[in-house]
């Protein structure tokens, strides 16, 4: 029987390698719902293409649409905070989740677990280095990891002086040199707030403390993650930087099964590590601050980028401002810890986040500062 498959976000890039498995395994899958905020134009031609599927536009219908569809599996690849509601609409609708948008965990972890106990449904990681992870401590154990360790391509900029990198451009940060993602997440991974985010994330889904999540720089991207065992012994995950085969794995989890997209030829490889700066790159030890800094932080964290990265697009900041501005309301912004599980509280704690950052740049706080 064909699985029965939901795409959130299809016309982004994840979406876009969904599709590909998708149209590689007719027999396999069936697509039921195309889902975006934008783009209607190439949602209908996705209807054109797959017409038994349904397709939705906005958030009202994309949440109306989840539990009509009927999903087996919905891949949530939706960009940012925009992604929570439908991450949780899925589980409430009892769909396992294929979840790209880090920010669902990061934002509200504990609802988010206890949603999917509460209606018997997975979370299966799509982000290369948790779906890495997801399997490494599956083969390996959770009593016996030591420590995990997150690889960060380091992204364009992993070797410019902070001079230089006060005068990049969005242009510039557009430029990533080993993955093909969408902007908001390019950015991030130049500012390395995308690794940030992933040591929150990392944290939630398996249950760590931040002292047991390194993150070391590795410009090729082959090494999605590793694990130290308690004996010393490091394993890692190495494939081709394609997201194809992370949300390959997930769309046929718990099975592993034949994929063209993580083959390497170890005729030509070669491997380099390095420690990340967080003097020039900030955003990785911001992530950590939020991250002991009690439940809600790590929405503020996730609030406040977002609203810098808009500003950086909009010519409001410079690069550098970015993570100047995200260190300036975690070290000010203190929501009501009433509830702090509670999505109530972590949206009013973004929110809060949110209207803090674009007081600073309205007022030009950041300059005043920094």
């Amino acid at each position: 029987m064909k699985k029965r498959v939901a795409v959130l976000g299809a016309t982004g890039s994840i979406g876009k390698s969904t599709l590909d498995i998708l149209r590689s395994n007719k027999d396999s899958f069936q697509p039921v719902l195309f889902a975006a905020n934008k783009s209607a134009h190439e949602l209908n031609q996705l209807k054109k293409e797959f017409p038994d599927a349904c397709i939705a536009l906005g958030r009202d219908e994309i949440l109306r649409e989840i539990p009509a569809c009927g999903a087996d599996i919905a891949v949530n690849g939706i960009s940012g905070a925009a992604g929570l509601e439908p991450s949780l609409a899925v589980l409430n609708a009892e769909q396992d989740l294929a979840l790209a948008n880090k920010e669902t965990v990061v934002m509200t972890a504990h609802h988010l677990f206890a949603l999917s106990k509460e209606k018997n449904v997975n979370i299966i990681p799509v982000d290369s280095e948790h779906a890495a992870l997801f399997k490494l401590i599956k083969a390996h154990g959770r009593e016996n990891i030591e420590k995990v360790i997150l690889t960060a391509s380091g992204g364009p900029f992993r070797n410019h002086t902070m001079e230089e990198l006060k005068g990049v451009t969005p242009r510039d940060a557009l430029t990533h040199p080993t993955w093909s993602m969408g902007p908001k997440i390019t950015v991030d991974s130049a500012t390395m707030a995308n690794k940030g985010l992933e040591v929150i994330e990392a944290a939630f889904l398996f249950s760590l403390p931040p002292e047991k999540i390194k993150v070391v720089i590795h410009p090729q991207s082959i090494v999605h993650s590793m694990v130290r065992l308690k004996n010393g012994a490091v394993y890692a995950q190495m494939s081709k930087p394609d997201m194809r085969l992370p949300i390959h794995d997930a769309l046929t989890w718990p099975e592993t099964l034949d994929s063209p997209y993580g083959a390497l030829d170890f005729d030509s490889l070669s491997l380099d590590f390095q420690k990340p700066d967080t003097q020039r790159f900030p955003m990785l030890s911001h992530a950590y601050k939020a991250l002991q800094a009690g439940p809600l932080m790590p929405a503020i964290y996730n609030g406040a980028n977002e609203r810098a990265v808009s500003a950086f697009f909009d010519g409001k900041l410079s690069f550098l401002e970015i993570s100047a501005l995200v260190g300036y309301v975690i070290d000010r912004c203190f929501p009501d810890q009433e509830e702090p599980w509670s999505l109530k509280a972590v949206l009013a704690a973004d929110r809060k986040a949110r209207e803090m950052a674009d007081e600073f740049i309205r007022l030009g706080v950041m300059n005043a500062d920094f």
